[in-house]
């Protein structure tokens, strides 16, 4: 896709986040909006290849509405600026669905690319699961987080939001304890992809997912509750 083009698009959104613009602007939307669904759909297509679970997901699902939700938000501004998508089996990708991991990527206005694999902050109950899995688990987990890719191309998981203390139900000697005051059970990482444009930004994507791969197969073993 066109990276130059998006990001000098969501730059001038950032600078006139308002309606009238954006519909000034729909055209030069809509073909960013086709290219990255169709970067989307190939990486779809190449994950399945090492992760069959992904070939039922669909790739205009994947895709995050470019709306922002205002209705909690002392932010009114109408347009997100950055595109991003979630690619998985569910096709769940707002964290307080408790769909399970998914593959993250998005472009932002400043050519910010952000790469993850996991869960972040999930609901309760799907966090509660999470952590028992970990100490029913804790040798299969020990290994996930030792893995090569885990630990030395994403450096381990983020702690963003880390309680202080044990969560509530856990012994401050059970296995793991430090992993289980965390809130998310992610990896992450940056770049800049506005002066150094990749010649593949398909194929970058697809390796970095492949290194979140023992963590994503490790979530995975957490039953999902999709009833609701």
């Amino acid at each position: 896709m066109h990276i130059r083009d998006l990001t000098q698009f969501l730059a001038e959104l950032s600078e006139n986040n308002n309606r009238a613009w954006f519909v000034m602007n729909k055209p030069r939307y809509d073909i960013l909006r086709a290219e990255f669904l169709e970067l989307v759909i190939k990486l779809i297509a190449d994950l399945s290849k090492f992760d069959p679970a992904i070939a039922s997901c669909n790739p205009k699902k994947a895709l995050f509405r470019i709306n922002r939700d205002m209705r909690f938000s002392h932010d009114k501004s109408p347009y997100k600026t950055h595109f991003s998508a979630a690619i998985s089996p569910t096709n769940m990708k707002k964290p307080s669905s408790g769909g399970g991991p998914v593959y993250y990527f998005h472009i932002d206005a400043d050519g910010l690319l952000i790469i993850a694999g996991g869960e972040y902050m999930p609901p309760s109950d799907r966090l509660r699961a999470i952590r028992e899995q970990v100490i029913a688990d804790a040798s299969g987990f020990s290994k996930m987080i030792k893995h090569k890719s885990i630990k030395d191309v994403y450096g381990g998981l983020q702690e963003e939001g880390k309680l202080v203390r044990p969560p509530k139900g856990f012994d401050a000697d059970s296995p793991h304890i430090e992993y289980l005051k965390l809130k998310s059970f992610i990896v992450w990482k940056e770049s800049s992809i506005k002066k150094k444009i990749p010649t593949d930004l398909g194929k970058d994507l697809l390796a970095a997912f492949k290194e979140t791969y023992p963590l994503i197969t490790w979530l995975r073993q957490v039953p999902l509750n999709l009833s609701e």
